[in-house]
């Protein structure tokens, strides 16, 4: 089929990718030139695990531009994939939504067309993005669309890090319209991955009992409600176990043990059940907002939702706090901080958690040092105004420093020779902010182990 995606962040790139790894013809469309010509390059402008050799095997099946005249016409589906930030009030901003609808209304051919909001956006959006197309159609054909393209909802569930593996091995696959020919189309593009038929990538193997994937169709407003209710259960799911964390460090209880007998229940799962720092990335955050503030819209309050929200910030502060319970006083303190990204295997800074501790921690008067492993340079560019802060080995993170916390469990700081550090620091505090590393073992090797919900990693 041919398909046409717009936007290559992290959901339209590996979006357009995989299909075309499955034989799809994809054109995406990026307004950046930068970005587009780095592509062509075959250089992802984002750090995803395999994406550069995906991209390899697809080639022949991709092509990138900033042309909407050269990536609409004649497509059977285009994807939407474009950012929808937040706004103050929590509502996501939808202008870059609105202005590539508007351009694909202008540009979409004369066959059926299934218009695809695979970027997150609030219920009731596709309605919307239909009204978007028909005005831009109209203007530009000089009369009434009539039955040309359709709009469709199909969310992505995707995790930054896995991204691939999630796109070709999903737990079900999702996608909502009024229109039953825009059903139709969506199922015959995603068939072989409903039905595992393609041969998988050397670097990314099908997962063993992987022979099927649920499809899930169903109308527009239901799928798109879908997205924000996972992503909202995930959301709450964290906070839960970090909420116990607490309670487990008052009552002596060890929180990894506890999250353990409690995600073994085949009811509740033991994923997204890891005390610690709590969430971040583009899509928990920015999701329970619009959540509430759709519920707001309707005159429903979601009080779950808000306090699975308050919870996640306040783990941040927690960081703060357990320092100055140890260290007593920050001011003039060299605190280091192992990890930028929000989670390891992606160079995602967006709602980081490390970002927020450091601010919180200049905010207090101490010395920061910061190391990323992938992320540094996007922080850099990111946020110039911490970037002086930045190091470029381990060894001038924990140099004569008062503290290092852990706050991406990347795989190069879980194994680290941790008996060469031990001795640079003046004061030897590793706060484990992800209960990812072994506190008897690291106290054996003469840290002060502390964790948010305990001194001894056990709460």
């Amino acid at each position: 089929m041919k398909v046409c995606v717009v936007g290559t962040g992290y959901v339209g790139l590996t979006t357009g990718v995989s299909l075309a790894y499955l034989g799809h013809q994809v054109t995406c469309i990026d307004l950046d030139e930068s970005k587009i010509e780095q592509l062509r390059g075959g250089r992802p402008p984002i750090y995803e695990p395999h994406l550069d050799e995906l991209m390899a095997e697809a080639a022949h099946n991709l092509t990138f531009t900033t042309s909407y005249e050269e990536g609409v016409p004649g497509a059977e589906v285009v994807f939407v994939a474009v950012q929808t930030p937040s706004l103050a009030n929590g509502s996501p901003d939808l202008r870059f939504l609105r202005s590539a609808a508007e351009s694909i209304g202008r540009t979409v051919g004369d066959g059926f067309t299934v218009v695809v909001n695979k970027s997150t956006v609030p219920i009731g959006s596709g309605n919307w993005v239909d009204a978007i197309l028909r005005d831009a159609y109209e203007q530009h054909h000089a009369r009434r669309a009539a039955g040309e393209f359709a709009v469709a909802s199909n969310p992505e569930f995707l995790r930054e890090g896995s991204a691939l593996h999630d796109t070709l091995y999903p737990d079900r696959i999702v996608i909502g319209s009024d229109n039953p020919r825009s059903l139709e189309v969506l199922a015959r593009l995603y068939r072989t991955v409903l039905n595992q038929s393609f041969t998988p990538p050397s670097f990314l193997p099908r997962p063993d009992q992987t022979d099927a994937v649920p499809l899930v169709s169903t109308d527009l407003a239901s799928a798109e409600l879908i997205k924000y209710a996972a992503n909202a259960f995930l959301a709450l799911k964290i906070s839960y176990i970090n909420e116990i964390g607490r309670l487990a460090g008052k009552v002596g209880a060890d929180i990894v043990q506890v999250a353990r007998g409690t995600g073994l229940d085949a009811r509740i799962g033991s994923r997204f059940l890891q005390a610690g720092l709590g969430w971040g990335g583009s899509c928990f955050a920015k999701d329970t907002a619009a959540l509430i503030a759709t519920a707001a819209e309707y005159h429903h309050d979601m009080p779950i939702v808000r306090a699975a929200r308050d919870v996640n910030q306040r783990q941040r502060t927690l960081v703060v706090d357990r320092l100055m319970e140890e260290l007593r006083i920050l001011k003039g303190r060299r605190i280091g901080l192992l990890g930028l990204a929000f989670k390891p295997n992606t160079d995602d800074l967006r709602d980081s958690p490390a970002v927020d501790v450091a601010r919180l921690l200049l905010a207090r008067g101490a010395r920061i040092r910061l190391h990323d492993p992938v992320a540094a340079e996007r922080f850099r560019r990111e946020h110039p105004d911490l970037a002086e802060h930045l190091c470029h080995s381990l060894d001038e993170v924990f140099d004569n420093s008062d503290a290092v916390v852990l706050c991406t469990e990347w795989a190069q700081y879980l194994e680290l020779d941790w008996s060469k550090f031990v001795g640079l620091m003046n004061n030897p505090v590793l706060l484990d902010g992800r209960l990812a590393l072994d506190p008897g073992r690291l106290s054996r090797l003469g840290y002060r182990y502390l964790s948010l919900t305990g001194d001894s990693g056990a709460a």
